[in-house]
């Protein structure tokens, strides 16, 4: 695409072409010699699912989907740990039970933590370009030359870089910085409750899995059979699920997150089963 345009944009002052004619060349270039690849879109529908981008939900999908697999993982592990050791029903209800709330709130707590450090620091970097704004127009100067610098390096002119940012800083220069230096989005601040509520709520999903599997078994043997067989099913729908939601391959996922949690439920049954009652 570059050659066949170069000699359009060397012959812009030979041909006395307006910017705007130039402009238009170069428009039909990039939409109508651009690679293709793909089967043309025939309705609406397929225009729209070259927008759908999987990457928006990531903040959220990340906190639901480790909340119910760590869950899911942790409390059968432990229940699976307890049945090798001891055979008796209200030790295993209640180590799931235990396992489930302690894990819960230490994910809620854990992910709050995490997600409000996150917040606090990028609010420290926005806090300071507000500073710099406020600082005089030496330093304004530099920041304006800074935001220029960003742009050209990602491909307009020094002309066009110095255009767009004096535009965006005479809108909002805090703004325009936080955005194109700092990568932040201020009106897309993360919440520290949403990610702990949600990681509270699914790790609750995940380990209720094992343990409403095991709440109405008496048999020992039975018990295992089932935490096993239900915790398996659940591991790969929600590695399944993850996995549709973020646009990735499902059943490589699937088996990824069921590779993980047998590892878990097989060493910690080997735990329990050496260290239980039949070894004392």
């Amino acid at each position: 695409m570059a050659s066949t345009l170069q000699p359009l944009l060397e012959s812009e002052g030979g041909d006395q072409r307006s910017s705007v004619d130039l402009l238009a060349v170069r428009v039909h270039h990039i939409v109508d010699d651009g690679p293709h690849n793909e089967p043309s879109p025939r309705n609406s529908e397929d225009m729209d699912k070259y927008h759908q981008h999987y990457s928006d939900r990531a903040p959220w999908l990340r906190a639901a989907v480790l909340g119910a697999n760590d869950g899911l993982v942790s409390v059968a592990s432990i229940m699976l740990g307890v049945s090798g050791g001891s055979k008796d029903k209200h030790t295993l209800i209640l180590s799931g039970l235990s396992a489930l709330v302690a894990g819960a709130m230490s994910m809620a707590a854990g992910e709050y933590i995490s997600v409000a450090s996150q917040r606090d620091t990028e609010q420290a970097d926005v806090d300071k370009e507000r500073r710099a704004q406020e600082s005089g127009p030496a330093i304004r100067q530099q920041e304006l030359e800074e935001l220029t610098q960003i742009y050209v390096e990602r491909g307009l002119t020094e002309r066009l870089a110095r255009e767009v940012a004096v535009a965006l800083t005479e809108k909002d220069a805090v703004r325009a910085h936080a955005r194109d230096e700092l990568g932040i989005d201020m009106d897309d601040l993360v919440s520290p409750w949403q990610a702990a509520i949600s990681s509270l709520v699914c790790f609750g999903i995940g380990g209720g899995v094992p343990l409403l599997s095991a709440i109405f078994i008496t048999d020992p043997k039975s018990r295992i059979i089932f935490v096993s067989l239900a915790s398996t099913v659940a591991l790969m729908v929600f590695g399944a699920v993850g996995a549709w939601l973020g646009g990735a391959h499902r059943l490589k996922a699937a088996f990824r997150v069921l590779l993980g949690g047998w590892i878990a439920f097989v060493l910690t049954y080997g735990v329990g089963k050496l260290f239980g009652e039949s070894a004392a």
